[in-house]
């Protein structure tokens, strides 16, 4: 038996070629590690980032809700103060309308407001316009009538009709034209809606008691 030659080309050949199989295999198993190694990584990171992602998605998602929640009570406020706002101008806008209605204490009404303002102003002469309306339906004891309520003396009283007077009621100016005091029905009641309006929203809760003077919201 021929014992092969370990210098032979054919034996340094094939040593050559499986140690090259080994390095081979080696470099493939290695490569195989780390290609698993960074796949792990990369999954715990795309991991990470989606959980930081969505941490950051919710802490947006709760300030929000917190920022809408907390416009929740300013926006029912305004809400309702635009609501109380429109039942109260309705009142007001009912009250003209009635004013302009005639009825059938228009007469007391024009004696009554005559003699209060007269009362609270200086002097003797004055001028009382009414409406055209007034003056034809109350005939010439208007005058008398109001020098009796009024309780005054001496006083000299004019009536004049004008014919731009609307609503009932009565203006009263001295005899300069200096003192004027607006005494018709739509003009008293611009005067007092503030105080009325206040009391309306009391009285029908619309508004509680801390509230101050003409505010309702």
């Amino acid at each position: 038996m021929v014992t092969p030659n370990q210098n032979s080309p054919n034996v340094l050949s094939e040593e050559i070629l499986a140690e090259a199989r080994r390095e081979c295999d080696e470099i493939i198993r290695r490569a195989q590690q780390e290609s698993a190694s960074l796949l792990a990584a990369a999954t715990a990171e795309a991991e990470k980032i989606r959980r930081e992602k969505l941490d950051a998605a919710l802490a947006e998602a709760a300030r929000r809700s917190e920022l809408i929640l907390a416009t929740v009570p300013v926006e029912i406020g305004r809400l309702r103060s635009a609501r109380i706002e429109a039942i109260l101008e309705n009142i007001r806008e009912e009250a003209r309308r009635q004013l302009l209605v005639r009825n059938s204490d228009g007469h007391e009404t024009v004696v009554a407001l005559a003699a209060e303002a007269i009362r609270r102003m200086p002097g003797t002469d004055f001028v009382l316009k009414i409406s055209a309306a007034d003056q034809a339906a109350f005939g010439d004891k208007l005058a008398g009538e109001i020098l009796q309520r009024a309780g005054r003396s001496p006083l000299n009283l004019t009536i004049s009709a004008d014919p731009t007077m609307t609503g009932g009621g009565i203006i009263v100016q001295d005899a300069a034209g200096i003192r004027i005091w607006d005494n018709r029905l739509l003009a008293r009641l611009e005067r007092l809606w503030p105080e009325l309006r206040r009391q309306i929203a009391l009285q029908t809760s619309l508004v509680g008691n801390n509230k101050s003077n003409g505010g309702v919201a």
